[in-house]
């Protein structure tokens, strides 16, 4: 079917949106080498998650992303460009401002399913994955608890591969599970997250430096195995 010329200037436009659209979107770089996921002035590749207070509550400031306390529990951004869903690594600084619960629930994909990093749950101090075979993060064998000073920085860092998930906090491995025959999945409160978003609970957090790889088959294959 031949199109009437009076659409064509508007499909054309249509079409150009969506090339620039396209283009300013940060994409995975190749393996081994990593792309930043945060341009520390705008919320590009992201949206405000949609808990159920204002958009506003995310936002960028000082080159910050910053999740306020608000008019809901939760707060948090989710990831609008592709992430990959195995053998890949993920790393960020994360600051509790304000607030006594947790300041960084990092949810991130695990093959077909998804789960959650949770740093500083249940009143301040909790740390693990929810959730494994439907056991959250303060039931389940990841379970620690760690102390965290407010307006600190934390540097956190995720390695997911095909059978096995891992986690450090200022270089200290704090999570370290094989995955093979587990459920995982994610509570219900951070399902908007998926398959890749951050969030807090009742508390104002500052994000930077959010960045990932995808791992070459020598890094996937180490790190599924290796110490």
């Amino acid at each position: 079917m031949t199109m009437t010329p009076q659409y064509q200037p508007k499909q054309r436009c249509f079409t150009l949106l969506a090339i620039l659209i396209s283009a300013a979107l940060p994409l995975l770089a190749a393996e081994d080498e990593w792309t930043s996921l945060f341009d520390g002035k705008t919320l590009l590749g992201w949206q405000a998650t949609e808990f159920g207070g204002p958009p506003e509550e995310a936002h960028v400031e000082d080159g910050k992303l910053i999740l306020e306390m608000g008019a809901a529990e939760l707060s948090g951004v989710t990831r609008t460009a592709p992430v990959p869903r195995i053998n890949y690594e993920v790393v960020l600084n994360a600051m509790r401002v304000e607030g006594g619960d947790f300041f960084c629930g990092l949810t991130f994909p695990v093959k077909d399913s998804c789960c959650s990093l949770i740093v500083g749950g249940w009143g301040g101090g909790l740390v693990g994955i929810s959730s494994l075979d439907d056991l959250d993060a303060s039931q389940n064998e990841t379970t620690r608890f760690m102390t965290f000073e407010s307006k600190r920085w934390y540097a956190i860092r995720v390695v997911v591969t095909s059978n096995r998930i891992q986690a450090w906090i200022d270089d200290k491995r704090i999570v370290d599970v094989r995955t093979e025959e587990r459920r995982i999945s994610v509570r219900y409160e951070v399902e908007k997250s998926q398959p890749f978003g951050i969030a807090a609970w009742n508390t104002k957090a500052a994000i930077k430096d959010i960045k990932m790889r995808r791992l070459n088959p020598e890094q996937a294959k180490a790190a599924d195995t290796g110490d």
